[in-house]
């Protein structure tokens, strides 16, 4: 990734620069102190945030959004250039988007990226457990919880059981829904749930209540997650990993498609935005590396990012953009300016109906715990990472 920094202390972070070859970031001095287990939070980096604008919701009048993030879905999409046709709906909705080529999530892996775009706060500044399996205090102000206080019905449809631990990403929300019968893998996900999310997801969104008040719905898909199992619905892009991963996002895409199709043939359906995105990347080999966290490389934290809006014409910005900032924008598309003072990310929502307000903005900053990035440095790269975690080894 080329102009970058690590940065240590509070929490390890990297830093993208502007999208140019010879870019490059200075550090900033570190602190040597860890994180306490405790849920101690380290010190706030909203001094980098620009003065936010006014909302453009004031302009167009609020929508409802629904938020699709797709576990482990790399940047080198169908829309982004790959060749492979792994994703149809996706890319068909892309030619109706705006499209970022060049956003990152604020970290590489599920328990940490969530956290931050739902809290808009980077997950070492927000009280949590030290585990690696993240769990955060309900003192931490999330992003359903502004909405459902704002009025807004809130529904969350999730397919792995992280998300129903006891772990409070759930603060907020009016509806939670796992798929039932999911077991837990510490080292790998071996549940197909994206048909079973997208039937919960459409029960959801056609309760009569749905139309009665604006709404926010995320649905969190899991299937591109390892393992990577070919389906019989997607072509067959091959046997090694990447073309059973392609064939997993082949199956997700599927799915959402059904999902984008219910939902065009609701009454809702005209004031309704769609944000599409991922909670971290996947490395096939890059770097010497398989699977996702431990690590910050590019191709860990540079994510797709649509966004399909009313009134928005279809676009592509090139410039970096943060997960940090999806709270704020969705706040903005749901006509709500009260942000919480802890949201330290600003609305993208000017730049989504005028692709003139599109600036280059401060480097990216990514966060990935030093307690997290120590079980990294303790392996070897391409060996496995021990205590249960997410495994960093080579598979056929």
């Amino acid at each position: 990734m080329s102009g970058v920094v690590l940065r240590a202390g509070l929490f390890a972070a990297l830093v993208v620069a502007c999208n140019k070859p010879e870019a490059s970031a200075t550090s900033a001095s570190a602190s040597p102190a860890l994180p306490e287990p405790s849920g101690t939070p380290a010190p706030s980096l909203a001094a980098s945030v620009p003065a936010e604008d006014p909302p453009s919701s004031a302009k167009r009048g609020p929508l409802n959004v629904l938020l699709l993030s797709i576990d482990s879905l790399r940047q080198d999409m169908p829309w982004t250039g790959y060749a492979r046709p792994i994703a149809p709906n996706l890319t068909k909705l892309a030619e109706q988007s705006v499209v970022y080529t060049h956003a990152y999530s604020v970290s590489s892996y599920t328990a940490k990226s969530v956290g931050a775009f739902l809290s808009s706060r980077y997950p070492s500044s927000l009280y949590r457990s030290g585990w690696f399996f993240t769990d955060y205090p309900l003192a931490n102000v999330f992003l359903a919880e502004v909405l459902h206080d704002h009025g807004v019905r809130t529904i969350g449809v999730q397919g792995h059981l992280y998300f129903g631990r006891g772990k409070h990403l759930d603060q907020g929300f009016d509806v939670w829904e796992l798929v039932p019968g999911i077991t837990f893998d510490a080292t790998t996900d071996k549940n197909v749930t994206s048909d079973k999310m997208t039937d919960i997801a459409i029960k959801a969104l056609g309760d009569p209540a749905v139309a009665e008040k604006p709404f926010f719905a995320w649905v969190h898909y899991t299937d591109p997650h390892d393992e990577y199992v070919k389906h019989p619905e997607s072509p067959d892009f091959g046997k090694d990993n990447r073309a059973r991963y392609d064939s997993e996002v082949f199956f997700t895409d599927l799915h959402v498609g059904r999902l984008l199709e219910f939902a065009k043939k609701q009454p809702w359906w005209g004031k309704t935005a769609v944000v599409i995105t991922a909670d971290h990347g996947e490395a096939f080999g890059e770097h010497g590396m398989y699977k996702h966290a431990f690590r910050l490389w590019e191709v860990l934290t540079r994510v797709p990012l649509l966004v399909f809006a009313p009134g928005a014409a279809p676009h592509r910005i090139e410039a970096n953009r943060s997960q940090i900032d999806l709270a704020p924008t969705i706040l903005d598309l749901a006509g709500i300016a009260d942000r919480p003072p802890s949201f330290v990310g600003h609305s993208l929502a000017p730049e989504i109906f005028d692709a003139k307000k599109a600036e280059a903005r401060d480097p990216v900053v990514l966060d990935l715990n030093e307690q997290v990035l120590a079980m990294a440095e303790q392996s070897n790269d391409g060996a496995t990472a021990t205590k249960g975690r997410t495994q960093l080894q080579k598979r056929p």
